[in-house]
């Protein structure tokens, strides 16, 4: 089917030539003799773009063109006019006129200009899609009232350009947040780069941070563009900010405060602007008074805090967690969506989680793995999260694991058995695990789900 046009010329010579040969090409033509008539064709018609003259009696097409991207933002104007300047060109282009076209028309240029601007409304389309797709993944799950506040929080702080803490335990969804927060701003459609902090030393973090030039130390075997050039026009997301070195914490503070900054090894000075959100597990107040953490950044970063709350406050959204963890484990193995039975929900509501999220959807997976029915009951609920069934033994879980058909099943059934063990020995701390493992943080850290 061929797209619709809407034709907006007082001359009826133009409507009648232009629409005959635009008609000829396939496309379907409406037409209007005036601004306000245009309008009412639209409302009617949904066209999917308009050709509109600049000089008519009334409502003259800068009036219309104002009205029609009041109220129709998304579609495609082009400006056809006899009478055209720089001036009047440059103004409804400012007003959001796709292009400007002079009489007398060129039918090649007139197609031209519908195929080029036909095809950047698919690219809208197909952009906001995606950005819609984008928001619902990595949507906030859950409608218990601290969880609800907290997409207030989103709502209101997320269309500005303030900077944001966000505060929270390990496991919370800080990222989860920070990722929502990106998508909801005005730079949507830049990149959202995230730093980890706890996952490299101060000399690693700098170079990540401000990137350096070949040959500025050994290892420089090429130059590198580091976070606060790639961030420019984005989001730079510190997560675990408390954990950065004072040196770090004042090298970024400067390029905070001045938005300018130099690559290790070159004296070009470099100008960036991006929106930073940072994130810390850590009372960063307390970090401030035992002198680990600069006062001065803290308030920097600290514009509009936003705080987290542990999966033990929010219990009524385990059974919405748990049912998109069952989707999300289904879609990626192509297997039978399987269920959780009201009673072993009902138990896992009266655990403390720890780990909070992350840790509950390391269970949902581990029991996807492991259980064999469609619906996992209260006896599948292994230990410390069900007290009745105690700690199972290595040998119950090799064994469970040995009934699996698929060795990548296996596998991963016992790589999250591992690393779920290790992080309650050492009470979710990561780096601990890690070290006790013969990882790096920045290993297990990416072992783990989001």
């Amino acid at each position: 089917m061929f797209p619709s046009i809407l034709i907006v010329d007082d001359e009826a010579a133009i409507i009648q030539s232009l629409g005959g040969l635009l008609g000829d090409e396939g496309y379907e033509i409406f037409s209007a003799d005036n601004g306000y008539e245009a309008l009412k064709v639209i409302a009617r018609e949904s066209p999917d773009m308009v050709l509109l003259d600049i000089w008519m009696p009334g409502m003259d097409g800068i009036e219309t063109l104002k009205e029609i991207k009041k109220s129709y933002p998304f579609l495609p104007v082009i400006i056809i006019t006899g009478h055209g300047t720089i001036e009047t060109a440059v103004k409804a282009i400012k007003l959001g006129a796709f292009d400007f076209i002079e009489k007398p028309l060129s039918i090649e240029k007139v197609i031209v200009g519908i195929n080029n601007a036909l095809n950047f409304k698919r690219l809208e389309e197909e952009n906001r899609f995606l950005r819609k797709k984008t928001i619902e993944k990595h949507s906030i799950n859950g409608h218990s009232p601290p969880i609800e506040a907290l997409k207030k929080q989103i709502a209101v702080a997320a269309p500005t350009d303030a900077w944001i803490l966000i505060s929270g335990e390990n496991g919370v969804g800080k990222e989860l947040v920070a990722r929502t927060i990106h998508q909801l701003s005005g730079r949507a459609e830049q990149s959202l780069i995230t730093v980890n902090c706890a996952t490299m030393s101060d000399d690693l973090l700098e170079g990540e941070l401000f990137g350096y030039e070949k040959g500025s130390f050994d290892e420089a075997a090429v130059r590198k563009r580091g976070k606060f050039e790639v961030a420019d026009q984005g989001t730079l997301f510190l997560d675990e900010v408390g954990d950065m070195g004072l040196s770090t914490q004042g090298k970024l503070l400067r390029v905070l405060q001045e938005g300018q900054f130099n690559r290790g090894g070159s004296g070009r000075t470099l100008t960036t602007n991006f929106r930073v959100i940072a994130s810390s597990n850590k009372d960063l107040e307390l970090e401030i008074e035992a002198g680990n953490f600069r006062e001065d950044l803290y308030y920097r970063l600290n514009v509009i805090p936003i705080d987290v709350p542990p999966l033990r406050e929010r219990v009524e959204d385990i059974p919405v967690l748990v049912d998109s963890f069952l989707k999300t484990v289904a879609v990626q193995d192509r297997q039978k969506r399987k269920r959780i039975a009201p009673e072993a929900l009902d138990l896992l509501g009266r655990y403390p989680w720890p780990g909070n999220v992350r840790e509950l959807k390391n269970l949902v997976e581990r029991l996807t793995i492991m259980v064999e029915k469609d619906v996992v009951g209260l006896e599948d609920i292994p230990g410390p999260y069900n007290p009745s069934a105690g700690s199972p033994s290595t040998e119950t879980s090799l064994i469970g694991l040995l009934r699996l058909k698929r060795l990548a099943d296996a596998r991963r059934g016992f790589e999250d058995t591992f690393i779920r063990h290790k992080l309650v020995e050492h009470r979710q701390d990561i780096s601990a695990a890690a070290e006790s493992m013969g990882l790096m943080a920045s290993e297990l850290q990416r072992m783990l789900p989001e």
